[in-house]
């Protein structure tokens, strides 16, 4: 496989909650994702998806095995690195959009740029509005957050993790509170991303239709990888 394609690879990855007993929650968990892929993780709640995908986004550092992003290593790496490959690397969308409600939707947006520190605020503004735009959803940057519709609240915070020009998206569930017609749209947007924009993104999902439809299917169960 040529490397410099893949953008997330995991290798080996064994993962021990310890609490009270020590549980074995994910067995010898390997795969990798290549620049431009749609790939949605599935499986019956508890085998251990969102785990893996807290351990893929560098949240939880206490596992066995290896963690590739760009082709770099996490072991070993210090807090403080680890955020830097977060906010510069990886864009997250969570089932709750976790607006910020005291801000505008364009606020909102910048906050991850901001963060990175990378571009002057009014480079990040430009560059958030251009998200907005590409979303259909810039008339919307001067409201409150809490002013906008939850669909719409979604494709906002669809906007905030493309911010730093992520090299990979990753979702909890982020259509798991919106109603059919609404995640048909996220579907369309991260569909969108990956076709024109060569966006790679990494979908947890309990939904089956929206996974069928994504270019490759990473099923668990019993933190096993089933099929991938």
């Amino acid at each position: 496989m040529n490397n410099s394609n893949v953008i997330l690879e995991v290798r080996k990855i064994n993962k021990f909650f310890h609490d009270p007993i020590t549980i074995k929650v994910l067995h010898d968990v390997s795969f990798s994702i290549n620049k431009g892929e749609f790939v949605s993780v599935i499986g019956k709640s508890g085998c251990g998806k969102s785990t893996l995908l807290y351990i893929l986004s560098t949240m939880d550092t206490d596992y066995e095995g290896e963690l590739l992003i760009d082709n770099e290593t996490t072991r070993e790496k210090k807090e403080a690195q680890l955020a830097r490959i977060r906010n510069e690397k990886i864009g997250f969308v969570f089932q709750f959009h976790y607006l910020l409600n005291e801000f505008t939707v364009l606020r909102n947006v910048m906050l991850p740029g901001l963060k990175l520190g990378k571009y002057a605020e009014e480079e990040v503004a430009h560059r958030a509005i251009e998200k907005l735009k590409l979303l259909g959803i810039d008339k919307l940057a001067n409201k409150r957050a809490n002013q906008i519709s939850g669909g719409e609240k979604q494709r906002v915070a669809i906007a905030r993790a493309m911010i730093n020009d992520p090299h990979i998206i990753m979702g909890d569930e982020p259509t798991g509170n919106l109603d059919k017609r609404n995640s048909d749209k996220v579907f369309d947007i991260f569909k969108q991303l990956t076709e024109e924009y060569k966006q790679t993104l990494l979908i947890v999902t309990h939904d089956n239709e929206f996974a069928e439809k994504t270019h490759r299917i990473i099923e668990m169960e019993d933190g096993k990888i089933i099929r991938q």
